[in-house]
């Protein structure tokens, strides 16, 4: 028979992130993504002290200046969901500021960029 105390240390690993994020879901991928660049907003001194340990420890990351989902998620011990959820909750609370990916780049036509360099070419040999 399987006593309480050795299913303690599994009921911990998955209730805890569950309390971290106070039971709210994943964000869309689109809203905070992997390399979103997320940084603390507005001054120290207006933030609320009833957040939790997590979420003043991501604060203070974040007021460095802009580091990626994935780099806050390196620096803590936490899941990435969780960083995650918590990143998404401090934003709405105007905590932290997010900037979403540049869009990549539509490339130049090839035809375009040879007559560029067909006129370099003759203007400067």
């Amino acid at each position: 028979m399987i006593g309480f105390d050795e299913l303690e240390p599994e009921a911990a690993e998955l209730v805890r992130p569950y309390v971290i994020t106070k039971g709210r879901g994943l964000p869309d991928e689109e809203h905070l993504s992997l390399i979103t660049l997320v940084t603390a907003a507005g001054d120290r001194q207006q933030r609320p002290t009833q957040l939790s340990p997590e979420e003043q420890g991501l604060l203070d990351l974040c007021t460095a200046g802009y580091l990626s989902v994935a780099e806050i998620a390196g620096h803590t011990r936490l899941p990435m969901g969780v960083v995650k959820i918590v990143l998404a909750a401090l934003t709405e609370g105007g905590y932290l500021i997010t900037r979403p990916p540049v869009q990549r780049a539509t490339l130049t036509d090839r035809h375009i960029l040879e007559e560029v360099l067909n006129g370099l070419r003759t203007k400067f040999g």
